[in-house]
């Protein structure tokens, strides 16, 4: 990440931004069920909203300072913290009841190792888990804010049918073209 990017994720106005506009939109109305993984927290903003709303959250991230932070700060919650790559999750068939992960499919370096963690997403889901998260579309101010930084974003108009090649199905995808958003939801088929 570069270093307006990393400020940027671990500023009040992002947490502002997550807590009260992108997380209510990406969940409302659903039921992520008692064992949750988070795919990618980063510095734990989305980590925050959600651990208040589960029972039981396991987030997996790549970075291992990232890790390492959030480990101390959220010990002795209901948040248990794996350093790990999604593209490879050590976590057995069928373990949780949903998986998430929100604005970080954009920096897994390339489409493949992003089919890759849509599989392992899809492997570690409960049969008729939910997989929900969302992500940042292509713009001009999108590449400008990551420049220099591993970016590689996501096409709406081709998302649905790489989820169903992951082994999803009943899949929704909603854009918010303001904001350069879309949002997904899919079920382990």
């Amino acid at each position: 990440m570069n270093l307006l990017h990393h400020r940027y994720c671990r500023s009040d106005g992002w947490r502002r931004a997550v807590h009260l506009g992108m997380m209510p939109w990406v969940l409302r109305d659903v039921n992520l069920g008692a064992n949750v993984l988070e795919i990618g927290p980063g510095p734990g903003v989305t980590t925050d909203w959600l651990r208040e709303r589960v029972p039981a959250l396991t987030c997996v991230e790549i970075d291992p300072e990232l890790a390492s932070s959030l480990k101390r700060r959220l010990g002795g919650t209901n948040v248990t913290v794996a350093e790990g790559d999604a593209t490879q999750l050590s976590f057995p068939d069928a373990s949780f009841d949903s998986a998430v992960c929100f604005t970080m499919l954009h920096h897994v370096p390339s489409r493949e190792l992003q089919d890759r963690l849509l599989t392992e997403a899809c492997r570690v889901l409960k049969p008729g888990g939910l997989f929900l998260g969302s992500d940042s579309t292509s713009s001009f101010r999108f590449r400008l804010f990551h420049l220099f930084d591993t970016c590689v974003p996501i096409e709406p108009r081709g998302f649905g049918k790489r989820l169903a090649a992951a082994g999803f199905g009943d899949i929704e995808i909603e854009m918010r073209p303001e904001y350069n958003t879309l949002k997904f939801c899919a079920r382990k088929a």
